[in-house]
């Protein structure tokens, strides 16, 4: 599966962004995805992961309240809705798919990541 993250940008703190991965490729209905984020010089973090079906989302605490993640598999797309945001926020942004069910990871397949940039 190919996947691509859009969606980055600039914004002010407090607004709002919806970041996409769209798969090509293949069907992404199979795939656990998760959302990661990477500060220059900083280890990638995990943000948020939801399985195939959406019944399992997982959230990191540190942004659990304003950042969502969910999926339509119609559309083959799953969706980060991050809220209030910060300047602590700015990252490269990515998105990764597993087969694997029943935990989080590993993840076999990457986006190219989008940038987010919060301005104070």
């Amino acid at each position: 599966v190919q996947l691509q993250a859009s969606g980055g940008g600039l914004v002010q703190a407090g607004e709002s962004l919806r970041l996409s991965c769209a798969a090509s490729g293949t069907t992404i209905s199979p795939y656990s995805v998760g959302w990661f984020r990477q500060v220059l010089g900083r280890e990638r973090e995990l943000l948020a992961a939801i399985n195939w079906s959406g019944t399992g989302i997982y959230v990191e605490y540190s942004v659990k309240g304003r950042f969502a993640i969910s999926r339509d598999n119609a559309k083959n797309t799953v969706y980060l809705q991050m809220n209030s945001l910060k300047p602590e926020d700015t990252a490269v942004y990515y998105c990764a798919a597993t087969p694997h069910q029943g935990g989080i990871g590993p993840f076999d397949y990457w986006g190219q990541g989008t940038l987010v940039t919060v301005s104070s």
